[in-house]
């Protein structure tokens, strides 16, 4: 893996992480693409620089993540149900999913029709929560829940999040910035639990390029953030879904040639 590379693919995890289409299927999709051989440092580093993308969750919500308690107490309940799943079949999902393009490019596609379908019968209450205060625990476990089924490559944790989120009653901007929010200790704890396992294996260059990654990727972030809650007040993820579907059959006719 080069320096431009590197950059690429911190600008590819920075615009996806927040969106519903999967950052993760995005890394490997365009790790891919690239032709960059398929080693354990590239999955740390596609675990890696999700940290870049989380700093900026922490840069524009700093106040919600240190002063507001009953906001921070949801969210360390929503990622229980996570850090569980995670610990568990950890050695499964990176050894055997994280390479595997064929289970990116079908999540992305089951995802976007699920995506499509959802939007189509979901209508928005005038009882729906706006304060992510207002959720009780089990609602905040639920949605955890929900966020478990992203450990897939290509599902998306932000897709999965929201669907789980708008089923439960949340407004779409509360889900949207719980989302943000829950991010920030799953993928700390991703991270952590990766760097734990994988660091002593890098050299001084890897980490010089991981370092690159996360700065392009928390850059990228702030502006995708921003972008995402601009674009929900006037509409819903049926574009992204058509875009996943679009891109896993893209990338299903080249692979199967």
């Amino acid at each position: 893996m080069d320096l431009w590379q590197t950059i690429l693919l911190g600008i590819v995890e920075g615009i996806t992480e927040f969106l519903p289409i999967s950052s993760t299927g995005h890394l490997i999709l365009t790790s891919r693409l690239l032709n960059i051989p398929q080693s354990d440092f590239l999955s740390s580093f596609q675990i890696a620089i999700q940290l870049g993308a989380i700093l900026a969750v922490v840069l524009l919500y700093a106040r919600s993540l240190i002063l507001e308690w009953e906001i921070l107490k949801r969210v360390m309940a929503a990622f229980i149900p996570t850090a569980v799943i995670g610990l568990t079949f950890y050695k499964v999902i990176k050894q055997y999913l994280m390479g595997s393009e064929l289970v990116v490019a079908w999540a992305l596609l089951i995802g976007g029709i699920i995506l499509i379908i959802f939007e189509f019968f979901y209508k928005e209450k005038e009882t729906s929560l706006g304060e992510i205060s207002a959720l009780s625990y089990k609602q905040a476990i639920l949605i955890g829940v929900f966020q478990s089924f992203a450990m897939v490559p290509g599902v998306s944790r932000s897709a999965a999040t929201i669907i789980g989120g708008l089923s439960l009653g949340l407004k779409r901007k509360t889900i949207v910035e719980f989302s943000f929010l829950l991010a920030v200790p799953t993928m700390v704890a991703a991270t952590g639990l990766d760097i734990i396992k994988s660091a002593a294996e890098f050299s001084v260059d890897q980490i010089g390029l991981l370092a690159v990654g996360f700065v392009a990727a928390f850059l990228v972030a702030v502006v995708s953030i921003k972008f995402l809650l601009y674009f929900i007040k006037n509409h819903n993820f049926v574009v992204f879904g058509i875009y996943r579907i679009v891109i896993a059959l893209l990338f299903l006719i080249l692979w199967m040639r």
